[in-house]
């Protein structure tokens, strides 16, 4: 059943109003008709079944069959901390990322990337990668709509990753911990936010290491073999996952 999210203002005695390109999508991609059943969330992790009452030029009406509450959200919130990568892979590790339970994915610039932030492309940037990890999160099943930020510098990351009650730092070189191993004994009563930190394809250096470190990271590894960047995210997001829901 196709999937949409709208803001719970939209949602109002029983109706539900679907604006713009979700609209669009509905009558013109999908050509779906009155009375056929779609699945709206509202970013809070509420979910309605409902039906599709009428087509108007801007917007698409649909009336709440059934009301429940999402159960496709990690216990913790995940967030992404991903270094620049080369071409299109950030596309993948969004997409993935989304699939993986991510509620935040930021990029950011480190010493060894390759690409640059360009702040005069940013927005245009930003608004296409949204866009990815929107259709992903249509995709999977996700009960809210996780966001993708600008890019930032390597200082803002580790300001920004502060936050999390726990916070990744995978780094392939010495003084790491399995990453299973520092989940143990991790719950949602001691934890809220677990935050992940990856590097670019070039790694990281050893000042940043030691920057994360100082700021109260965990070092950990991802395994004995080399990751490319965008193997690496979806790893650890994976790795998280199977320790904290199918355990």
């Amino acid at each position: 059943m196709p999937r949409f999210f709208v803001r719970s203002s939209q949602i109002e005695n029983g109706t539900v109003t679907i604006l713009g390109d979700d609209a669009h999508h509905i009558s013109r991609s999908l050509r779906m008709a009155r009375g056929e059943e779609i699945t709206v969330s509202d970013m809070q992790r509420n979910e309605y079944r409902c039906r599709l009452e009428e087509f108007l030029p801007d917007r698409v009406l649909a009336s709440v069959i059934e009301t429940g509450k999402g159960d496709t959200e990690p216990p913790f919130e995940l967030v992404l901390f991903q270094a620049l990568p080369k071409g299109d892979k950030l596309d993948t590790v969004i997409q993935k990322a989304v699939e993986c339970g991510a509620a935040r994915i930021v990029p950011f610039e480190s010493e060894r990337c390759i690409v640059h932030i360009k702040k005069e492309a940013e927005a245009h940037k930003t608004e296409r990668r949204q866009r990815i990890a929107t259709e992903a999160a249509k995709q999977c099943g996700r009960g809210i709509l996780p966001e993708v930020l600008p890019s930032v510098t390597f200082p803002e990351m580790l300001d920004a990753a502060k936050e999390a009650e726990l916070t990744l730092f995978c780094y392939e070189g010495d003084g790491t911990v399995p990453i299973g191993r520092l989940l143990a004994g991790v719950t949602p009563e001691k934890v809220r936010c677990i935050a992940v930190v990856i590097g670019s394809e070039g790694g990281f250096s050893l000042d940043e290491a030691e920057k994360a470190k100082n700021a109260g990271f965990l070092l950990t590894g991802l395994g004995k073999r080399i990751l490319r960047t965008e193997t690496a995210a979806t790893f650890a997001l994976a790795a998280i996952c199977a320790v904290t829901e199918l355990s």
